[in-house]
C-alpha cells in the first residue's frame, strides 16, 4: 500500500515545491525551539532541526498512521564565514545583514529529514543535507531599506528570498536553487522514491 506523505511545515514556499514534484500531502506545523546550540555547526543545526521537525509530527500520529505515513521535515540556513544569519528582528538587523552578504559569497544549507515506520517500536530517520553556494552583488544601504520596505524579508533566513524581490542581488549560484528558496526538488524526490514514493513520473524501481 502506498503511504501517505505528510509535510511538517508551514513554509507556504515548501508547500508549493512540494506540489511541483506533483505529490499529494497533507501539512502539519511542527512546533519546535530552534535555537542554536552551543558549539553547534550550522549543518549539524539544520540537519538537527529538519530531523526534529518530522519526528515532533510524526509522533502525533497513532499507531496504525505511523504504519501508513511518510513525515518530511525540512530546514534552511543561510551561513556565512561559519555564522548562522537569522530571520531579522527589525530593519537594522535586516540592513546588517545584507551588508554583510552584499558583494559577497555565502552558503545556503538546506536539510530534509524523513521519519518512517518500517518495523515494530522503531522510528526510521533517512536525512540529506544540501549546500548551495551563492554570490551577491553589491548594494548601498538605501537599497536595502527599500527592499525592507517591501516586507519581503521579514520572515526570510538571511533576509532576502531569492524567488522574490531579492532574487536581483544574486550575481551567481552554484548548486539547488530549489534548495535555497527551502526544499531541494532532486534530493527530495530521489529520498521519497527510495521509501516507496516516487513521484508520478519516476520508475517505481
Amino acid at each position: 500500500m502506498m503511504k501517505q506523505l505528510v509535510l511538517a511545515s508551514k513554509s507556504p514556499r515548501r508547500k508549493a515545491l512540494l506540489e511541483q514534484l506533483g505529490y499529494q500531502f497533507s501539512t502539519s506545523v511542527a512546533d519546535i525551539d530552534e535555537s542554536v546550540c552551543d558549539h553547534e555547526s550550522a549543518k549539524n543545526y539544520v540537519l538537527r532541526l529538519a530531523q526534529e521537525k518530522a519526528l515532533a509530527i510524526f509522533h502525533t500520529l497513532t499507531d496504525e498512521q505511523q504504519r501508513q505515513s511518510l513525515v518530511l521535515g525540512a530546514d534552511t540556513c543561510v551561513v556565512i564565514n561559519d555564522t548562522i544569519l537569522g530571520k531579522p528582528a527589525n530593519e537594522a538587523e535586516c540592513i546588517e545583514t545584507l551588508l554583510r552578504l552584499e558583494n559577497n559569497q555565502h552558503q545556503v544549507l538546506t536539510a530534509i529529514a524523513v521519519a518512517s515506520d518500517e518495523s515494530v517500536d522503531k522510528v526510521n530517520l533517512y536525512s540529506n543535507t544540501i549546500e548551495t553556494q551563492v554570490c551577491f552583488k553589491a548594494l548601498t544601504t538605501s537599497e536595502i531599506k527599500r527592499y525592507w520596505q517591501t516586507g519581503e524579508p521579514c520572515d526570510k533566513a538571511g533576509s532576502y528570498a531569492i524567488q522574490g524581490i531579492g532574487g536581483q542581488f544574486v550575481t551567481t549560484i552554484s548548486g539547488s536553487y530549489s534548495a535555497v528558496v527551502g526544499l531541494p526538488l532532486y534530493e527530495t524526490a530521489l529520498l521519497l522514491a527510495k521509501l516507496g514514493l516516487p513521484t508520478t513520473i519516476q520508475d517505481n524501481s
